[in-house]
């Protein structure tokens, strides 16, 4: 029985990397560019407001996590609150939105590499996803060792450049693009150069640069203390979201107007570009690079992890629940990092739009994860106030802070209805669902029919 139970490998250390690596990801070094495009310097806002959401989203999901010694994840406390069929649908959307991050993530990696070699972006995103499956079949250890180097480089990467970019506003350096100033925050167009409706086209990508953020959650089964480690990591969030998000998109546009910046490249690879130091640019390439490896290194976790949990509940081919000999669910792993090289093939066929196609459906389906956990936090105070009273990690300003943000992402679907982009995968993302759903109750009349016989 040992070798088919998860082990609780991961360190506090781990945990605490993870929800950093899971807050800082491709939607800020890769995805900000194309927000500062829509939205100029009030893109600061947008990143602000969701990252408060999401914090009171994570708050939630840790009193839930911790409510009940038996959690795994949160498709544990969806089949709790709101019934199997709730659950299904969430565990495999959840499985869904990782494998569209990864896709994103692959991608992102292709296109950093075609920084320094003119190759096909699908060649660097089919190698990065063979040493990752690898280094995952090891040890969930070992993913911790990764998750902690990587996030530790992308930490130290925005301390330079808030160093940096602090130093040359206090020189008043010039770059080729002006002179470095705060007054590059409203000097080109205001704060909102493209009106309200530029601010809120952004809200899309702004949501895909936080998913990930309830990483943590999905740890939790494999968490050494999770009573500890968990409420941790989580009241650490909003210091993270001021400052890696916010403080360095700040930086950023002092040093950029933002009408310098290309949606379609890193602006932190510019921003070293322009004030003169090209092997910097070079490094912070490197850097980005890894911070795309690093988030794929996640969802393949998480992926495999959430098959294992719907295997284990019978949601899911009993075959995803095997360990191998590391104790890591080695058949969910495989078939995982299968589908995430999809990616791989998008990259090929439409290399201009594959990664905003998958970023849309990413976000998408993050608010229908998110959204589950607040409305799940709202049944647990309704129907167990006994186990809130007594909860050590209570979640804030609840139940009117859960409506609030369950209506903050329902404006945010709404804008990406009207938005030429975002449309055509908001249309399709329904069919996802409409097939879990008809899925659900296939199995269910299948196993009545089996019951009766």
């Amino acid at each position: 029985m040992a070798q088919q139970e998860l082990k609780r490998d991961l360190a506090n250390r781990h945990v605490q990397l993870i929800a950093i690596g899971g807050t800082i990801g491709t939607g800020l070094f890769l995805g900000s560019g194309k927000a500062i495009q829509l939205a100029g310097p009030s893109i600061i806002l947008a990143y602000l407001v969701v990252g408060i959401a999401l914090f009171f989203v994570m708050r939630a999901l840790g009193e839930l996590l911790l409510s009940k010694v038996g959690y795994i994840s949160f498709t544990d406390i969806a089949e709790d609150y709101l019934g199997p069929r709730a659950a299904f649908v969430t565990g495999w959307t959840y499985w869904f939105c990782w494998i569209m991050t990864a896709m994103a993530d692959v991608i992102a990696v292709g296109v950093y590499v075609q920084y320094w070699f003119d190759i096909p972006q699908w060649i660097p995103a089919i190698s990065c996803l063979i040493i990752l499956l690898g280094l995952n079949l090891l040890t969930v250890k070992l993913f911790g060792e990764l998750e902690f180097w990587f996030a530790l480089i992308k930490v130290i990467t925005i301390l330079a450049l808030i160093g940096i970019g602090v130093s040359l506003l206090m020189m008043g350096f010039k770059t080729d693009a002006g002179t470095v100033t705060i007054n590059n925050l409203w000097e080109h167009g205001g704060l909102f150069p493209n009106g309200i409706s530029g601010f809120l086209l952004s809200f899309q990508m702004v949501v895909f640069a936080f998913v990930g953020v309830e990483l943590v959650g999905v740890s939790a089964a494999e968490t050494s203390n999770p009573q500890k480690n968990i409420p941790s990591a989580i009241n650490k969030i909003p210091l993270r979201i001021l400052f890696f998000y916010v403080g360095a998109l700040i930086v950023l546009l002092c040093i950029n107007p933002w009408t310098e910046l290309n949606a379609a490249e890193s602006p932190f690879v510019k921003t070293f570009s322009l004030v003169g130091i090209p092997i910097a640019a070079g490094i912070i390439n490197f850097v980005v690079l890894t911070s795309a490896a690093s988030a794929c290194n996640s969802g393949m976790f998480s992926t495999s992890r959430i098959l294992y949990n719907l295997s284990n509940n019978g949601q899911a081919p009993t075959n995803f629940a095997k360990l191998n000999k590391n104790h890591v669910p080695g058949n969910a792993l495989w078939i995982s990092t299968l589908v995430v090289s999809v990616g791989a093939l998008l990259s090929k066929l439409i290399p201009e739009q594959a990664f905003g196609i998958v970023t849309t459906i990413s976000a998408i389906c993050f608010i229908w994860v998110w959204g589950v956990i607040l409305i799940c936090h709202l049944r647990f105070k309704k129907t167990r106030p006994h186990l809130h009273a007594k909860s050590k990690f209570k979640a804030p300003l609840t139940p009117f802070i859960n409506y609030a943000v369950l209506s903050l992402f329902a404006v945010i679907l709404i804008i990406m209805l009207f938005a030429e982009e975002t449309r055509p995968a908001l249309m399709l993302t329904p069919l996802w669902f409409i097939l879990l759903f008809t899925l659900y109750s296939y199995r269910r009349k299948e196993k009545n029919i089996k019951l009766s016989a």
